[in-house]
């Protein structure tokens, strides 16, 4: 199934580059994993972009509420994400040889390049992984919504939600017992039943640029791809 694609978009949550372990910010074995998987995806051919988030180690809805102003705390989560970039390149490229370019939607001209849309294309048409950083750029938006965009933005084929859960659920797996997963749904059942996948601005691009979404385990992406591995996929 993978080699349906020409080009995906893999979003990660910060917190999974924390790992499990308590206190952690970034932890080298859940870096490693999240690695070694997107290079297994790459070595299949497609062309691989990562949008990865910020929270293990700011928030900026968290950092609002211990006072800070709200532009500037959400412009510290973006920073966030760029330093969890960087984690990621250096696991990527200098222990498993996967050629990679982190692209920041902030300019940050001493660490990385700028995020330019024809230069994070021709970067992948040459097989390099790119890693988009900051966001949008903007404060107020979410990662969610950063992935969204930027899988529209290059053309991807597929944009992929990796999570801690196998899919999406009628309801919360982790409370109900009798929770359904759910293997295909619409973008309007999503809305209308609520269904917390992501932020309503990152749905809205999805469903109204008709892109399709999956929803999967964290360490079970390329195997969702060949369709070896439980997830949903969200379609316009």
């Amino acid at each position: 199934m993978t080699m349906n694609y020409k080009r995906i978009l893999v979003k990660v949550s910060g917190e999974r580059m924390a790992g499990d372990a308590q206190g952690s910010v970034l932890d080298v074995r859940a870096i490693a994993e999240i690695a070694e998987e997107i290079r297994d995806i790459h070595a299949q051919g497609v062309q691989v972009g990562v949008v990865i988030g910020g929270g293990n180690i700011v928030r900026g809805r968290e950092a609002v509420v211990s006072g800070i102003v709200p532009a500037l705390a959400h412009q510290m989560g973006m920073l966030a994400t760029v330093i969890n970039a960087l984690a990621l390149q250096s696991e990527l490229e200098d222990k498993l040889g996967v050629h990679t370019r982190v692209l920041s939607a902030i300019e940050i001209a001493q660490v990385c390049e700028p995020y330019i849309r024809r230069r994070a294309m021709r970067h992948m048409d040459k097989g390099r992984v790119v890693i988009f950083a900051a966001g949008t750029g903007n404060p107020f938006f979410t990662t969610d919504s950063a992935g969204a965009l930027r899988a529209i933005e290059i053309g991807a084929g597929i944009y992929i939600k990796a999570t801690k859960v196998d899919g999406i659920y009628d309801k919360d797996p982790a409370k109900n017992k009798d929770a359904r997963h759910l293997d295909e749904i619409s973008y309007k059942d999503v809305l209308v039943e609520d269904l917390q996948v992501m932020d309503g601005s990152a749905i809205a691009l999805c469903r109204e640029n008709k892109l399709p979404l999956m929803v999967c385990k964290i360490g079970e992406v390329l195997a969702a791809l060949e369709g070896k591995a439980k997830c949903t996929v969200v379609r316009a």
